[in-house]
């Protein structure tokens, strides 16, 4: 395990860059103010668990993979697209409004939720490069396994990434309260959710490696 001033180095780090608006708050918010505060935990917990799959991939040398071979990043880059630009479409084609008054959240919703939060990560393969330039600087040869260190690493950014992220959360919540009050354009957080998952894919497209 890195040794303490490390870990202190690298949690400041993770401070400022999950503190910096990027596409998983915009998921997580726009989830939040369409779906409720449950939904806004679920979808950061699906992206918590992908920063642990890219954290391990990164230990075991996967992610090199998209460095080495630029096929592979573009296969990754152009599968998210898909997929977001079917999450939109899906969003848009759903007959439940956004305010719609249940109890909870299904639970097989739920999963999809988490489900989302989790393939939008993976199919994401910045972030797959993002921990692969970031994680190893923090790494120390002598304190253990590559892997343990990357899920040490992994578990601060999503500790952090949760304090940061549940606070957008609750605020989203709240915006949801208000609108679910004027009782006016019941359908717009759900057409705002899916013009996050289009503006997400055409980021996604339009990116490039470096």
């Amino acid at each position: 395990m890195p040794d303490f001033s490390t870990l202190m180095l690298f949690a400041a780090a993770a401070l400022v860059l999950t503190a910096t608006p990027g596409p998983d708050m915009l998921l997580i918010a726009s989830r939040s103010i369409s779906q409720g505060r449950a939904a806004g935990f679920l979808t950061y917990g699906g992206i918590a668990a992908g920063t642990y799959c890219h954290a391990l991939a990164a230990a075991f040398g996967l992610s090199q993979l998209f460095v080495t071979v630029p096929a592979a990043y573009e296969a990754v880059r152009w599968a998210g697209c898909a997929y977001l630009l079917y999450l939109a479409y899906k969003t848009i084609r759903s007959q439940a409004t956004a305010f719609e008054p249940t109890s909870t959240i299904q639970r097989i919703s739920g999963i999809r939720i988490f489900m989302t939060g989790l393939a939008t990560n993976l199919l994401n393969p910045k972030m797959a490069l993002f921990v692969l330039a970031l994680f190893p600087q923090f790494i120390q040869p002598n304190a253990g396994s590559m892997a343990s260190q990357m899920l040490v690493l992994a578990s601060i950014l999503n500790i952090i990434g949760f304090a940061v992220n549940g606070a957008v959360i609750l605020l989203g919540s709240q915006i949801r309260n208000r609108l679910r009050a004027m009782r006016r354009l019941p359908r717009l957080p759900q057409y705002a959710l899916a013009a996050v998952f289009t503006g997400l894919a055409c980021r996604l497209a339009l990116q490039s490696r470096n």
